[in-house]
């Protein structure tokens, strides 16, 4: 009787440790939160980094080693350079939303994994404070030339890092399809949600 309280106590625990471990792991959009009630300049651009979000999740979702060195020609980037590219943007992004300077990053030590989760934080980051803000003119995108400090308004956000992220995603959708590893064809653009 002892014995089985045990094993049924130390199953339990697995189980929670396991859970634990699952919830860590989660990265942010493999779905699209709920929109918000009310329209306004900060939750409709929220929504459009949220977009970008989950396509991003989804265009990199299941990556594999011979998906990220695939390049269609000579004169192309690879996949990871692309997904590079992608990171570098989101930089841009969420520091306009954090009020900080842009500056070159180094992220050759980092493993795609790494990388990718930093992307969609950096997504999430941004469009949490998009979100609750009714005045984007407060969120500058500021570059660091040579020691001078050179600002550009949000309207350039938009045309700029979102839009080109969004373009370089469908790239990444496009690469994988040519080295054979196909898009998730049940994670649904319109919905923001995963179909079963």
């Amino acid at each position: 009787m002892n014995t089985r309280i045990l094993i049924f106590g130390i199953i339990i625990l697995t189980l929670n440790v396991m859970e634990a471990q699952n919830n860590q792991d989660k990265l942010p959009y493999y779905e699209i939160p709920e929109y918000s009630k009310d329209y306004n300049q900060g939750t409709v651009v929220a929504r459009m980094v949220d977009g970008l979000g989950f396509r991003y999740y989804w265009a990199t979702e299941g990556l594999r080693a011979e998906d990220l060195e695939f390049k269609p020609n000579d004169d192309a980037r690879t996949t990871e350079e692309t997904i590079d590219h992608i990171l570098g943007l989101t930089n841009v992004i969420v520091n306009s939303t954090l009020n900080k300077t842009n500056s070159k990053t180094d992220y050759s030590g980092y493993t795609f994994e790494q990388k990718r989760k930093l992307t969609l934080e950096n997504l999430k980051t941004a469009a949490d404070i998009l979100r609750s803000s009714n005045d984007l003119t407060k969120f500058k995108i500021i570059f660091d030339r040579n020691g001078e400090k050179v600002e550009y308004p949000f309207w350039n956000q938009i045309n700029g890092p979102i839009e080109d992220a969004i373009w370089h995603c469908g790239q990444v959708v496009s690469f994988r399809r040519s080295s054979g590893n196909p898009y998730n064809s049940k994670a649904s653009v319109f919905t923001g949600k995963v179909r079963n």
